[in-house]
């Protein structure tokens, strides 16, 4: 069940505010779950505004798998830091938070195609980096691509003061 948003004045309505966040942002800070035991780790992704979904890559095995595996629900955060207002006791930012499903992405063309979504997002310049993509380089072929199709996405936000 959805929350409402506490301090509606910081609310962030506009999708294409938040989509800004996240065609900007490099890296999420994703919440796992499995029974009673959290787990958070910050990644880094590529998003496709298309399908509405997160790209990650990690190892095929560990603790993100583990928790995954037990409870592919999960929710993500992605933060525009706009800085710490000195003599103000405040801080300026805008956040987006994304809720849905982590699943892993086993498919050969799915994986090429998520692995390139976070190479167009991380590179400034990502033809020599997809260049490798596509020639099969063994590092990316061992690495496990996950992805998480956005249900829900709320934003919020604190401008600086003047």
């Amino acid at each position: 069940m959805p929350y409402h948003m506490r301090r509606s004045d910081r609310e962030m309505t506009d999708k294409n505010k938040m989509l800004d966040i996240v065609k900007t942002g490099r890296y999420a800070v994703v919440a796992l779950c499995r029974q009673d035991e959290p787990y958070v780790v910050t990644m880094s992704y590529g998003y496709e505004e298309q399908t509405d979904t997160f790209y990650f890559h990690g190892a095929g095995k560990g603790q993100k798998i583990d928790f995954i595996k037990a409870n592919p629900n999960a929710c993500l955060t992605v933060i525009r830091d706009d800085g710490y207002q000195y003599g103000r006791c405040t801080h300026a930012y805008g956040s987006v938070v994304c809720r849905g499903k982590m699943v892993l992405v086993d498919d050969r063309q799915e994986r090429i195609h998520a692995m390139k979504a976070m190479i167009r997002q991380l590179e400034p310049l990502p033809e020599e980096q997809l260049a490798k993509v596509d020639d099969g380089d063994a590092v990316w072929r061992q690495t496990q691509m996950f992805k998480l199709v956005v249900e829900s996405m709320t934003g919020k936000e604190r401008p600086k003061i003047k």
